[in-house]
């Protein structure tokens, strides 16, 4: 197929709608957070348990991704994300209905299996839509979707808490995943990956980029994702803030990520990949180990620095994804590395730091996970096809 040679009129109208795709897929994953001190008091459970649905949603998004990388290809890239949405759809209009804690674990798997699907599909078709010279620019200004809706969802939650209990959020979310189905079935065309090779998945276990970079991407996410699961949490319970302001300040923090990640699109093109990896893993591991040591008084300000240098990682990462491995490889690669680094990143990572914040202190976790992404960076000079 003819691919999009720039990023406007009808090729930015279609990328535009995959980000906010993304954009929804992303908020009724990171939702719970600042959610979770109403959840938890609801029904009384501890930080640890609390903390424990993020396990289950991440496994549920690991096992998705793998699975979608594995098959995504062959079943059809849009069909896949179809998949996505209307499971998304189901899921959130069952959410409400559950108020037995267990179930809950048990609905966060599918919701998290339901995210799953949709990166390891999207990058592939992004890939085969657009150009090579604008893949940073079009995986950049896609992945500013996660960005947006991790500074915008705790305003929201906070907006549709004034007019609705926690579940009717999901009832929300539902009624559009189901729309947006909808519209992708008549927006895109199909793009399928007619025989995967039977050797790929071995070819792709020994690449030993593979796993630097799912090394790479489960501190990265650990840094993003696993400290915003539990700064309400920590701003509420253990610094004794209330939630609205914990929730306004845990949104303002992610303001400025939402402009670090387009221009890293762009910076992609014009300096070496592995240096701006480098820069903002180690960056992004000081300022983690800085918001566990800070006072009160300069969280936010930590906060917001942290956010921008650990959100510029992501579209970077993924270009080098795309670029480490071959069309065949690229969707399952992509699935593999998300697939590791969501279940450790955004599952473990949060709740060990629970888990410290039942036994000592969250500020203890916070500034052991700086540590290691610090360590980690180092990895990424061995990443030998990006030089």
């Amino acid at each position: 197929m003819e691919r999009y040679s720039n990023l406007r009129g009808k090729a930015l109208l279609f990328l535009l709608f995959l980000w906010s795709i993304w954009f929804l897929s992303f908020s009724v994953r990171i939702v719970l957070s600042p959610i979770l001190p109403i959840i938890e008091d609801e029904f009384m459970v501890n930080h640890a348990r609390a903390s424990g649905i993020f396990i289950f949603l991440s496994v549920g998004y690991g096992v998705s991704v793998i699975i979608s990388g594995l098959f995504s290809g062959r079943f059809g890239y849009k069909k896949s994300i179809v998949f996505s949405l209307l499971l998304l759809s189901l899921v959130t209009f069952l959410i409400p209905l559950v108020h037995n804690f267990f179930l809950l674990y048990l609905f966060t798997l599918v919701l998290g299996f339901a995210v799953g699907a949709y990166i390891p599909s999207v990058i592939p078709l992004i890939t085969e839509y657009y150009s090579e010279n604008n893949w940073g620019k079009a995986i950049a200004i896609h992945d500013t979707g996660a960005s947006i809706a991790i500074f915008s969802t705790p305003f929201v939650a906070l907006l549709l808490l004034g007019m609705l209990p926690w579940r009717g959020i999901f009832v929300v979310f539902a009624c559009i995943f189901l729309i947006c189905a909808i519209v992708l079935c008549f927006a895109c065309r199909e793009v399928k990956i007619g025989k995967m090779p039977r050797a790929v998945f071995g070819d792709i276990v020994r690449v030993r980029s593979l796993w630097i970079m799912a090394a790479l991407f489960t501190f990265g996410v650990g840094a993003n994702l696993g400290i915003y699961s539990i700064v309400p949490l920590y701003l509420t319970k253990e610094l004794h803030l209330n939630i609205g302001y914990a929730n306004t300040v845990l949104g303002i923090s992610r303001l400025g990520s939402v402009g670090v990640a387009i221009a890293c699109g762009f910076l992609i093109d014009r300096f070496n990949m592995r240096r701006i990896l480098f820069f903002m893993m180690v960056i992004t591991g000081v300022f983690t180990m800085l918001m566990g040591l800070v006072s009160v008084k300069y969280m936010g300000i930590v906060l917001f620095l942290q956010a921008v240098f650990v959100t510029g990682f992501f579209p970077v990462g993924l270009v080098a994804v795309a670029k480490i491995f071959s069309r065949e490889m690229r969707g399952l690669a992509t699935g593999m590395i998300l697939a590791v680094s969501m279940v450790f990143g955004s599952g473990i990572i949060p709740y060990l730091l629970g888990v410290s914040g039942d036994l000592y202190s969250f500020r203890l976790g916070i500034v052991i996970l700086g540590a290691f992404v610090t360590l980690v960076s180092a990895s990424i000079f061995r990443l030998k096809e990006l030089e």
